[in-house]
């Protein structure tokens, strides 16, 4: 079993973790960590099915990707519109999904094209309001342990994996089909280390503020 192979089976199985530990902590989610757990649900299912479709001989499974990226940018909307307290930061969360969005249509209209463009913005758009969260966690109107609160934790592997992944995804058609599992390697490192952060914050309790 070649390296490559090892780590892509790898990160298609860590995607059931957050969905695990959704299902272990169920009764103590909010609504904020339930909304991202539909979201993992669905996702986890992605990465075998596009998994799959290659090895069942299907030669263009891009339209996956370009489903996941919809998703991914109303669920993430939805996600960070929960979290912000601030009516400025929803309108901003609220404005980027609507561009990001209409880039994904307008770019990437054609489903059997590799979304570099759309893959691209909604790194952007993540890493931006990743960015913006942190800033909140960090000027908190109460005082709270930021390392216990779920959220953080699922913030932080959105972080990891968009800042990691998006100069790959910016480059990936332009690299040659036989090298590219050799740089996809990199996001199935950083999407092994995300779901465990997700499933790191999907355990998380309820912490009382002071």
């Amino acid at each position: 079993m070649s390296l490559d192979y090892t780590f892509d089976l790898v990160s298609i199985l860590s995607g059931f973790l957050p969905v695990l530990a959704a299902l272990y902590n169920r009764k103590l989610l909010d609504k904020v960590l339930k909304t991202a757990a539909v979201f993992f649900l669905i996702s986890c299912f992605f990465d075998p099915a596009t998994w799959l479709a290659a090895k069942a001989g299907l030669k263009n499974n891009m339209p996956f990707f370009h489903l996941y990226n919809l998703l991914s940018i109303l669920f993430f909307s939805a996600i960070y519109y929960q979290l912000f307290v601030n009516s400025l930061q929803k309108k901003i969360t609220l404005s980027l999904g609507a561009v990001t969005l209409l880039i994904l249509l307008i770019y990437n209209s054609n489903i059997f094209e590799y979304p570099s463009v759309s893959n691209t913005a909604l790194g952007i758009f993540l890493i931006i309001l990743s960015l913006i969260y942190f800033y909140q966690l960090l000027n908190p109107q109460e005082f709270v342990h930021i390392e216990k609160q779920g959220p953080f934790w699922i913030n932080a592997g959105v972080l990891f994996y968009s800042a990691v992944n998006i100069f790959l995804f910016m480059l990936l058609d332009r690299i040659p089909k036989a090298q590219q599992h050799n740089y996809y390697m990199i996001h199935s490192v950083t999407n092994i280390i995300a779901n465990i952060l997700y499933s790191i914050g999907l355990l998380c309790k309820p912490q009382k503020t002071s």
